[in-house]
């Protein structure tokens, strides 16, 4: 049996709009079957995620989640990837967990700006200067090249480190401020409770959030959600398990009937804008079908290197 061993030197040769496009070709596929097991330590969290989709194969995905690991100098998130065969199962690649992540964590949410956002924004806020930051920063960069990009975190200076190192971004003190500016905003933090507030918006804005994926976790809060169409990547992984949908779900502020849209109908037009001054609001769920999705686009870019 041969696979491939896939590392961090792959990212040489993917490119964030090609992904976009095998999103879309892997949710024209039959919908994916997922299985998602999680476990609590406290605020520790090991995720074992599987997807299987007819046509693409299999993946497995392992995250430990400790978000005490950045203050020890570790990374917050590691884990394992396996990529299975379609035809016999067999494995067919090994791929670093790290760069399947980055990939589809922040390609996600862009593909969802690509559907909801207006092509004219010109200014993109980014809520959290963590390692997702960074990603979306790149990501967003290569979709937008001509915005100019804010930067907020908890702890100015980390704020300041990030806006240093990328070109056209400036670090914001005041978060309503900031929100307010910005024609697209992206969050990426580990908060329970919500830090983005409704009565900030304005119209024509698109928000995408990411950084809910625990039951007791929401960045928007539920002014928000009331103002904004919704939509998110999956509705399978996100109604029921994510606290950014499920709480104001049970709480009766949305209804499962508000969300519009997710990735398997944007074939259909669902997932779009429907007038410049619409308010649209995305939720990254990142399902494990994603993860398949990215880590076969990664594995042909690998195997296409020499072409």
């Amino acid at each position: 049996m041969t696979f491939e061993i896939i590392g961090q030197d792959a990212e040489a040769h993917l490119d964030w709009l090609a992904l976009l496009d095998a999103f879309r070709d892997g949710h024209r596929l039959p919908k994916a079957e997922i299985g998602d097991t999680f476990l609590y330590r406290a605020k520790d969290t090991l995720l074992s995620s599987a997807a299987w989709i007819d046509g693409a194969g299999s993946l497995v995905k392992t995250a430990n989640v400790f978000p005490g690991n950045p203050g020890k100098g570790l990374p917050m998130i590691n884990g394992a990837v396996n990529l299975y065969d379609d035809a016999g199962g067999s494995l067919a690649a090994l791929l670093d967990f790290h760069l399947v992540t980055k990939w589809k964590t922040a390609g996600d949410s862009l593909l969802g700006a690509a559907q909801l956002a207006r092509k004219d924004s010109e200014v993109i806020l980014i809520v959290g200067a963590g390692t997702v930051g960074h990603s979306l920063r790149q990501a967003y960069g290569a979709l937008f090249p001509k915005a100019r990009y804010l930067i907020w975190n908890r702890s100015p200076e980390k704020a300041e480190t990030f806006a240093a190192e990328h070109p056209e971004t400036t670090a914001a003190v005041n978060l309503e401020a900031a929100v307010k500016e910005a024609d697209i905003i992206t969050s990426a933090t580990m908060s329970t409770e919500p830090i983005l507030h409704g009565d900030w918006l304005r119209p024509g804005q698109h928000v995408d959030l990411i950084g809910a994926y625990r039951p007791d976790m929401r960045e928007m809060d539920d002014a928000g959600l009331r103002r904004a169409t919704l939509h998110v990547d999956s509705r399978n992984t996100t109604i029921g398990h994510i606290g950014e949908i499920q709480i104001p779900l049970a709480a009766g502020t949305i209804t499962e009937g508000d969300i519009r849209a997710d990735f398997y109908d944007i074939d259909a037009g669902a997932m779009a804008r429907q007038n410049d001054e619409e308010i649209t609001l995305f939720k990254n769920g990142g399902g494990a079908h994603l993860d398949l999705m990215a880590s076969r686009y990664i594995l042909s870019a690998w195997q296409a290197r020499g072409g």
